[in-house]
């Protein structure tokens, strides 16, 4: 096991290459789940069934992302065509709304909710668009814009919210899984990129969305409420998984850039998120993810342990976050990857401290 100060290196990294909306979403999901565990949704988020007001400065994620956060415009950032990306700095705008008195924050947040459920386009299911000038899916989209809604939802005492964050991941799934293989395409569309094939990074953005959403109803005031849709996001992060481990042969052990390629190498991103996962479901359903799951999610996190540059504080190989198929592994630090292992640590630590 690595220590602490080393998982701070690795953060660090990702903090210095983060450039990206989503990438700012990430670092500042990893910087709370791994500096302020008490405030992430894993633990009591919601003081009294509300989104808590605290001093955002005392908050390193919140410090960190609230330069970012544009209250001015529907979306909480420049999204550079993505209407999903942008919601990454969602539930940070509402925790810093809370604390702000002039609540900008807090109604810029509001906007960007309002404009994904209203303004952007739809798959014909009712999927909202990861784009925001045609209807596409993308996997990534699933650790965006549920979680986020899902919050909002709590923040807003907003049942039909709640029950919108989970059908939109199963509007996903079922747009997404188009095989009895578990696991999910990366993109599909038919106006701009498609990926037809499946991304490790992109499962490990859905299953671990999915994972936000379910914890988010299950800590929320609306927990009774909403436990078909509790069983449906169970059943829909267990396939992934189960998906994704049937198909963890590389020599490397670490997971393949497409899971099912035996022509790409293992790499750390896809394969940390896809464990965080692991053991975040194995506390909120442990008589569905049970050994198996955490033994699987240890040995990856081993693995990829050994890949952490101790002076740099750089995980490696990583897929090239903006090109993913990149045949070069990508050893410069992916804003991503780092800010993934951090979430698995993270998730490792708090499910140790209660299994």
């Amino acid at each position: 096991m690595v220590s602490p100060a080393l998982i701070n290196t690795v953060l660090a990294k990702a903090i210095e290459v983060a450039t990206h909306s989503w990438e700012y979403g990430s670092v500042a999901q990893a910087l709370l789940e791994w500096d302020n565990a008490t405030l992430g949704i894993w633990n009591a988020p919601f003081p009294n069934g509300e989104v808590p007001t605290l001093d955002w400065t005392d908050v390193p994620a919140l410090e960190y992302v609230k330069p970012f956060i544009r209250t001015d415009d529907v979306t909480l950032v420049d999204g550079d065509g993505a209407a999903g990306d942008p919601a990454a700095l969602g539930i940070s705008a509402l925790l810093i709304g809370k604390s702000t008195p002039d609540a900008a924050y807090y109604s810029a947040a509001i906007r960007q909710a309002e404009h994904l459920l209203n303004d952007v386009p739809r798959w014909p299911n009712g999927a909202i668009s990861h784009r925001e000038a045609y209807p596409e899916l993308w996997a990534d989209f699933v650790y965006m814009v549920p979680p986020f809604l899902a919050y909002y939802g709590v923040a807003s005492s907003n049942l039909t919210l709640l029950k919108e964050s989970a059908l939109q991941c199963k509007y996903y799934r079922d747009g997404l899984m188009v095989t009895d293989a578990g696991v999910w395409l990366h993109i599909r569309g038919d106006h701009g990129t498609t990926d037809l094939a499946p991304w490790s990074s992109g499962n490990g953005w859905a299953a671990a969305g999915m994972s936000r959403v379910l914890a988010t109803l299950r800590k929320s005031g609306f927990d009774a409420e909403t436990k078909d849709e509790q069983g449906l996001l169970v059943g829909q992060i267990k396939e992934i998984l189960d998906g994704a481990i049937a198909l963890d042969t590389d020599a490397s052990e670490l997971l393949r850039n497409y899971l099912d390629d035996e022509s790409w190498w293992g790499e750390i991103s896809g394969t940390s998120l896809l464990a965080a996962t692991a053991f975040r479901v194995a506390v909120l359903n442990p008589e569905v993810f049970g050994s198996e799951y955490t033994e699987w999610a240890a040995k990856k996190l081993e693995v990829v342990d050994t890949k952490i540059d101790e002076g740099t504080g750089i995980v490696g190989p990583a897929i090239n976050p903006l090109d993913w198929h990149d045949r070069e592994q990508y050893w410069s630090g992916s804003p991503e990857g780092q800010s993934f292992v951090v979430l698995m640590h993270a998730a490792e630590r708090d499910w140790r401290g209660q299994a």
